[in-house]
C-alpha cells in the first residue's frame, strides 16, 4: 500500500498521521513531538522530520511508499505556505516572516508537499468526516478556538483558498463590538495588530491580552487575580466548566464573537454547516453544550437558512488537523 502523511504544526506540538491510498487512516491516536516552533525555522523543521519518522514507524509503513506529505501550520500565510510577513500569533520572531515553510519542509523530506493553514485542514477534515459522501455537495464554516483563532471555508467539498491563499482567516475579520463588550471595556488587540477582530476576543490570547484583565478589574477578589496573567488564562476554563459567574462572563463573550463572525459568513457564503472546535467545546458536556447554544442562539439568520443550517463540534480536533492536512494531499495526488 502507498501512503501520505499528514503534519499538523502548532504552537507547542507537531503532530502526524498517515492515510493509506485507500482512504483509511492508518494511526488511531495522536503522535506528537515538540513543534520548537519558538527556537525558530531550524529546529521546527527538525521536529518536522522527527515526527515523519516516528508515525510511520507507529503505522507500520515505510519511506519508500510515502507518496506526498500533507503540511498545516497556523497562519496567515499564502497558499504556497510562506508565512506572513505581519507574522503571526504562532511564529513571532522575525526569522519566520516571509519564511517559506513548505519548500523548507519539502527538501528536508525530499518529498511533495501539499500546504494548507491549520484552520483549513481541521476544517475540511470536519466538513469530510460530517457530510461523508455528500461532502461534494455541502458548504461549511469553522470556527477553531485554541492559541488563536483559525478558521475555514469549505465549497462544495473544497477549501476556498483565495487569490494569495488566505481567504478564510475568520479570526482577523473584524466584527462589531457594539453589544458585545461591557461598558468601559477597551477594543480589544490582536497579536496581528488589528484592533476588534474575532481572534482578539475568542482564543486564549485574546482571553490573556483581553478579557481576562478587563473582568478581573470587576471582580478584582476573584482567585485568579493572584496568579500571572499568563497562568491565569489557562484556568479560566475550568472555573467557567464549575460555575463561575466571572469566568461564564469571558466564554459568553466568545460565543457572541463567533456568533457575530457566523452572521458576517451567513450573508456571504450561506453555508449548510457552522463548526466550532477548539479546547472550548472539548470540555465537559453541559458547557460545551452551553457554549454552541449560546453561538447558535446569537448567530442572526433568517429563517430560510436556520431551518436547513446545522451547528456542529470538530470532530477528533487534536488529530484533525494532521488528518485533514492527509486528506488534502491525498485529495491532491489522486489522479
Amino acid at each position: 500500500m502507498t501512503v501520505v502523511v499528514g503534519i499538523d504544526v502548532g504552537g507547542t506540538k507537531t503532530n502526524a498521521t498517515v492515510l493509506g491510498d485507500d482512504g483509511q487512516f492508518l494511526v488511531d491516536r495522536m503522535i506528537e513531538v515538540p513543534s520548537r516552533v519558538g527556537e525558530g525555522p531550524e529546529a521546527a523543521i527538525g521536529a518536522i522530520v522527527e515526527v515523519v519518522a516516528v508515525v510511520l514507524a507507529a503505522a507500520g509503513a515505510q519511506q519508500r511508499t510515502v507518496l506526498a506529505v500533507g503540511l498545516d501550520t497556523p497562519g496567515p500565510a499564502s497558499a504556497g505556505g510562506v508565512i506572513s510577513r505581519r507574522g503571526s500569533t504562532n511564529f513571532a520572531q522575525r526569522a519566520w516572516w516571509g519564511f517559506d515553510v513548505r519548500a523548507a519542509v519539502e527538501g528536508a523530506l525530499r518529498l511533495p508537499v501539499i500546504y494548507n493553514n491549520d484552520g483549513n485542514a481541521a476544517s475540511l477534515y470536519a466538513h469530510q468526516q460530517h457530510f461523508g459522501g455528500h461532502s461534494g455537495e455541502r458548504s461549511s464554516v469553522s470556527a477553531i478556538v485554541g492559541t488563536g483563532l483559525g478558521g475555514g471555508v469549505i465549497e462544495m467539498g473544497a477549501v476556498v483558498r483565495g487569490a494569495s491563499g488566505m481567504a478564510g482567516e475568520l479570526g482577523h475579520v473584524h466584527i462589531p463590538t457594539h453589544g458585545l463588550l461591557a461598558p468601559g471595556q477597551p477594543i480589544p488587540r490582536c497579536n496581528c495588530g488589528f484592533e476588534g477582530d474575532l481572534e482578539s476576543i475568542a482564543s486564549l490570547s485574546g482571553i490573556q491580552n483581553n478579557l481576562l484583565p478587563f473582568w478581573l478589574t470587576q471582580y478584582p477578589l476573584h482567585p485568579l487575580a493572584e496568579l500571572p496573567i499568563n497562568v491565569a488564562a489557562k484556568e479560566v476554563r475550568g472555573y467557567a466548566q464549575r460555575g463561575d459567574e466571572m469566568a461564564l462572563k469571558i466564554f459568553e463573550q466568545q460565543a457572541k464573537a463567533i456568533a457575530t463572525m457566523f452572521t458576517i459568513a451567513a450573508n456571504f457564503t450561506d453555508p449548510d454547516a457552522y463548526f466550532v472546535g477548539g479546547g472550548v467545546v472539548e470540555a465537559e458536556p453541559h458547557f460545551r453544550d452551553w457554549f454552541l447554544a449560546l453561538v447558535r442562539e446569537h448567530t442572526l439568520l433568517r429563517e430560510e437558512q436556520r431551518e436547513v443550517v446545522e451547528f456542529l463540534v470538530v470532530s477528533d480536533l487534536d488529530m484533525a488537523g494532521a488528518r485533514g492536512s492527509a486528506m488534502a494531499a491525498l485529495n491532491a495526488i489522486r489522479p
